[in-house]
């Protein structure tokens, strides 16, 4: 006997399906109007439209919800061990997204720790991989921190001494004129270079770092699981 196929949807989920699948802030709109009806659907219609809703949520930038509701969806996933939904990987799309939904909320080391487990996961995953390297990248080290005040303060030197150079050595001094000029250009020229030295080697050190942990990560899911199929 072939197995049964339900026909019939709820007027709810036929509502929800005549909304374009891009209008998000009609999703989220609609989801929060009817959630209580949302609450009492069948379980396939009310996980649909509740991913629908939580995706929804990451597109328009509400990244607080979304970070709420994305638990509820990857419970609910492994919960019934549902793998793929809608033509992706769901449970590692919504970790992918709820990184992102804490990046953008400045929960840079949860971004951190949950890119690194989705990584765990799979090794291969190129998004996951650059995004935790602009994860790193936007966290400063004491080192970065200390480049750019003394950066700062050797602007600030160098301002000090135009202005000696204009007030006082043009005025009173003008044979040392060549020195100050020199001393000016040596002083924010350190700055600069100690700037953009320190971050140049803050991206390359993420980069390298980064780089390590993703082939430590696939070496060790080799040596599980054998070569991965092309």
């Amino acid at each position: 006997m072939a197995p049964f196929r339900k026909t019939y949807h709820s007027k709810v989920y036929r509502d929800f399906r005549a909304i374009d699948p891009r209008q998000w802030h009609n999703i989220v709109r609609f989801f929060e109007q009817h959630e209580e009806d949302i609450k009492l659907l069948e379980f396939d219609e009310y996980f649909e439209l509740l991913v629908a809703y939580t995706n929804a949520l990451f597109e328009i930038g509400a990244y607080e919800k979304h970070i709420l509701m994305v638990d509820a969806v990857i419970e609910t996933a492994v919960g019934n061990n549902i793998t793929f939904f809608q033509g992706e990987e769901l449970f590692n799309a919504s970790l992918f997204r709820k990184a992102a939904s804490c990046f953008h909320t400045f929960r840079l080391n949860k971004a951190e720790y949950i890119l690194k487990e989705l990584l765990k996961i799979d090794p291969h995953h190129k998004d996951a991989k650059r995004f935790l390297k602009k994860c790193l990248r936007s966290q400063h080290p004491p080192f970065i921190r200390n480049a750019r005040a003394i950066s700062v303060l050797l602007f600030f030197i160098a301002a000090v001494i135009i202005c000696a150079e204009l007030i006082w050595t043009r005025n009173f001094h003008p044979e040392w004129l060549n020195f100050f000029h020199s001393l000016r250009n040596v002083v924010f020229g350190s700055g600069i270079l100690l700037l953009v030295g320190s971050t140049l080697w803050h991206y390359r050190n993420v980069s390298r770092k980064v780089e390590n942990l993703v082939q430590e990560l696939k070496a060790r899911k080799q040596k599980i699981h054998g070569p991965r199929q092309a």
